[in-house]
């Protein structure tokens, strides 16, 4: 499934002349992956960022250190500020970022499977927390990816399949 909504990302991206950026933690990079993965995606992706730590997301995107303490990485805050300083980093026209925890583990108030989701583009920002439930690591991280690659389709006018 990614393999397709990525090349379809690709093409209406670079139909309208935009272009995208990721910010992601707890995924590790596998949205970038996929989008680079499809021939043509230099036309519409030059970076991505990888910010596992709070203090890779402080030093690269800009998130206040001051929301991480208040509301903790995995959550809509943080995410907002994540999109919207990989965006500005990237001088990209959308990007969408990504936190949760993937397991094992987990907490009673952050369960392992919650991952929260944010989206900047040229309309604004939106962000949203999808419980996936403890599916493993592995199922996790790919359910995220997926989910994060259909904000951007929808954020480019493309029907998910």
């Amino acid at each position: 499934m990614s393999a397709n909504l990525a090349e379809a990302i690709r093409k209406a991206a670079t139909a309208r002349g935009l272009t995208v950026t990721t910010a992601e933690s707890c995924t590790g990079g596998m949205v970038a992956a996929a989008l680079t993965d499809v021939a043509g995606s230099s036309a519409i992706f030059e970076r991505g960022f990888v910010t596992y730590s709070n203090a890779a997301k402080t030093e690269m995107l800009g998130v206040s250190p001051a929301t991480l303490e208040a509301h903790g990485a995995v959550s809509e805050p943080v995410v907002h500020e994540m999109a919207v300083g990989a965006r500005d980093a990237a001088r990209a026209d959308i990007a969408v970022s990504i936190s949760g925890i993937a397991g094992p583990g987990g907490s009673e108030t952050k369960p392992e499977g919650r991952v929260c989701f944010g989206l900047a583009g040229p309309v604004g920002v939106t962000t949203e927390t999808v419980e996936f439930g403890a599916l493993g690591r592995a199922q996790v991280r790919e359910a995220a990816r997926d989910h994060a690659l259909g904000l951007l389709a929808s954020a480019l006018g493309v029907e998910a399949d």
